[in-house]
């Protein structure tokens, strides 16, 4: 994700006095609303595939199972360094594929967690990201330092679960859901405002593409913040 990263760093401009105008508004309704879209696939994708076979032989097949995360890290990386040149109905092909991808890879938490607990989980994980969310679009504070620390904790977090994905630590795990709260709650700040900077500084008429790989990037904050809190909070099923 270094392109996208390089572009973050070109939307990232301080905010100080800057107010929200239309521009800004249509910008970011347009970044929710697919948002919105894509958790709502995500959704629908993940029941519907818990109620098959297909969600047991995705948790028991590591080779299925790898085949799917890659797909949707090339599908992220497709998205962050190609937006300039991505059409908005590419751009927006791409974001619902990954969303339903999202939702086949995360299906197995319907058969291992309780449905109340996912959903007293998911309500949790939604007024932590709006209230955080209302923060970073709305606050005169320059975050961009807090951003850069943040990354570099999103970083450790990656590489600690990929080795606790062959170590099985339980300890491990805990201390990744923790410092994982931590940091998905800033990076939803951080990427709020980020896409409010974004909103000021791009032409008017040529966010399309832009729009949907914002979404993308509260999409991974939220999704990523509500496994962090299932860990802490989800009852498992007898």
């Amino acid at each position: 994700m270094a392109d996208y990263e390089n572009a973050r760093g070109r939307f990232a401009t301080p905010l100080a006095d800057a107010r929200l105008s239309e521009q800004v508004r249509e910008f970011l309704g347009a970044v929710y609303r697919w948002m919105g879209a894509g958790l709502a696939i995500t959704a629908i994708t993940a029941w519907a595939v818990a109620n098959s076979q297909l969600a047991v032989t995705i948790a028991t097949n590591r080779p299925i199972f790898w085949a799917l995360a890659i797909a949707q890290l090339g599908i992220v990386f497709a998205l962050s360094a190609r937006v300039e040149r991505l059409a908005p109905a590419t751009a927006a092909l791409l974001f619902v594929v990954y969303s339903a991808l999202t939702g086949v890879t995360l299906s197995f938490l319907l058969l291992v967690y309780t449905g109340a607990s996912i959903a007293s989980t998911f309500l949790v994980a939604a007024v932590m990201f709006s209230s955080l969310a209302m923060y970073g679009t709305l606050t005169h504070r320059d975050l961009q330092g807090a951003g850069q620390f943040l990354f570099m904790g999103l970083v450790g977090v990656v590489i600690a679960s990929l080795v606790n994905i062959f170590w099985q630590n339980d300890g491990l795990g805990f201390v990744i859901s923790f410092i994982g709260v931590i940091v998905f709650t800033g990076l939803t700040a951080y990427d709020a405002q980020r896409l409010r900077a974004m909103a000021l500084a791009l032409p008017s008429g040529h966010s399309g593409s832009y729009a949907v790989v914002g979404a993308l990037a509260l999409y991974l904050d939220f999704i990523n913040l509500f496994l962090m809190l299932l860990r802490f909070t989800g009852s498992r099923r007898d």
